[in-house]
């Protein structure tokens, strides 16, 4: 039987990040370039999460899908092959690219090892006045937008939403977004790396060359009529989080103090805000959680999960729901 396991993460350097990672989250970021990403949950073909400080030392996520289908993962299903989830810390220093990701239906249409994307986002710190993008304003269309594209005008259709850190954003596919300067916040979506930007603010990369764009993948993947933010399903544990087919997330407050978590199908945990560790009790044995780590607590032993942490101590807890 699987016990709790913990992964190395993967840092992202990339344009719009930062040192935050380090300085909210307590990662040890190498060097001193801007990272922007931490990914702590990822079975990709080109990324790997990799088991640490276990007996399954240095086995990576794709191996333990592949020998442990049952403990790990029970009655959920994979998505093309692979673990469903993809689980993030993000740092944006600076504005992200807009950008779009597809639905089943869009994939079929563009092809191309397109894979379907919906996320959501979780708000741990930012600065003030800062927003998100999500959705278009109301009246614009296919043909408003690309004429926008042109004109350099597509901030004008976006719906700007200021947010505070405890914030949840829910951002289905096909919903163009982007994150604002000056927000730290932790991301679940599902297991895809398709994004397809669609504007970059007339900036260059790292390299000193203008990112990649995919104007006809995101005119042909926007959900023009989403207005706004989408609205939010509440887990069935009422607390605050969102619930949708692919997964429900929930925050297990800072003050709360000892939680009971019961349901099907795995369970990580992502420490998000304040200090000291959590005790997470699962099965036969425990582990322990602090700021800016994940554990993933396999299927076999989710059922039912004691968690002890200190008063200030805030826990973000994902499941995967059997489909």
């Amino acid at each position: 039987m699987l016990e709790t396991l913990k992964f190395r993460p993967l840092f992202k350097s990339v344009v719009w990040g930062g040192r935050r990672l380090e300085s909210s989250l307590g990662k040890e970021l190498p060097a001193s370039e801007p990272f922007g990403e931490s990914w702590e949950i990822v079975d990709l073909p080109t990324d790997q999460s990799i088991v640490t400080g276990s007996r399954l030392d240095g086995k990576t996520l794709e191996h333990l899908v592949e020998c442990y289908p049952n403990d790990l993962l029970g009655g959920v299903s994979l998505l093309e092959g692979r673990f469903p989830l993809l689980m993030k810390f993000i740092d944006a220093q600076r504005t992200l690219s807009v950008q779009v990701h597809p639905d089943e239906a869009a994939c079929a249409r563009i092809g191309v090892g397109a894979r379907p994307k919906t996320e959501a986002w979780y708000v741990i710190d930012c600065e003030p006045g800062s927003a998100l993008y999500v959705g278009l304003v109301p009246g614009v269309d296919r043909e408003r937008f690309t004429e926008a594209l042109k004109g350099g005008e597509v901030e004008s259709l976006l719906h700007r939403m200021p947010v505070s850190a405890g914030d949840f954003v829910f951002l289905p596919a096909r919903t163009v977004h982007a994150i604002g300067e000056g927000i730290v916040l932790a991301e679940v979506q599902q297991a895809s790396s398709t994004t397809y930007r669609v504007f970059d603010w007339n900036r260059v990369g790292l390299d000193g060359n203008p990112r990649q764009l995919h104007i006809d993948e995101a005119l042909e993947s926007i959900n023009y009529a989403q207005v706004g933010p989408p609205r939010i399903e509440r887990p069935v544990s009422g607390r605050e989080g969102i619930a949708c087919p692919y997964f429900s997330m929930e925050i297990i407050k800072a003050g709360e103090g000892e939680a009971l978590l019961e349901g099907d199908g795995p369970l990580i945990l992502m420490g998000v805000s304040g200090s000291g560790e959590a005790s997470v009790q699962a099965g036969n044995g425990s582990d322990t959680l602090g700021l800016g780590q994940t554990v993933m607590v396999p299927a076999c032993i989710s059922g039912r999960v004691e968690i002890a942490k200190p008063t200030d101590l805030a826990l973000l807890a994902v499941r995967i729901p059997p489909r």
